[in-house]
């Protein structure tokens, strides 16, 4: 299965910078810990965004999990890091109750 609307899926920059790249925020510095050993850093924020969007439209979802907020989807993908890697990572979407379009929640290697 494919994430429903995803030629729709909204990924925030602020969510990348402010969370996922972020050495400070109180959950995202361990998140950005990774992402910066991988070759990524602030700068690097709009190629991580439209790869966590090519992860949500090319790869099948794994698991759905139904929350107060809405159905949270998650789907793993391999995605090329700056240091000429590979990784395998874990992405989070969510669709909430009420709305059409999946939003990024996040992610983090597997």
């Amino acid at each position: 299965m494919k994430l429903p609307n995803r030629e729709y899926a909204l990924v925030s920059k602020k969510k990348i910078k402010d969370y996922l790249l972020s050495q400070i925020h109180p959950v995202g510095r361990l998140k950005a810990k990774f992402f910066y050993s991988v070759g990524f850093d602030q700068e690097d924020a709009e190629s991580l965004k439209l790869l966590l969007l090519k992860i949500a439209s090319e790869n099948d979802v794994i698991n759905v999990i139904s929350s107060k907020y809405g159905k949270k989807y998650i789907i793993e993908g391999a995605i090329q890091f700056p240091k000429e890697r590979s990784v395998l990572i874990q992405t989070v979407w969510i669709i909430e109750h009420g709305k059409k379009y999946p939003r990024f929640v996040t992610a983090y290697p597997v």
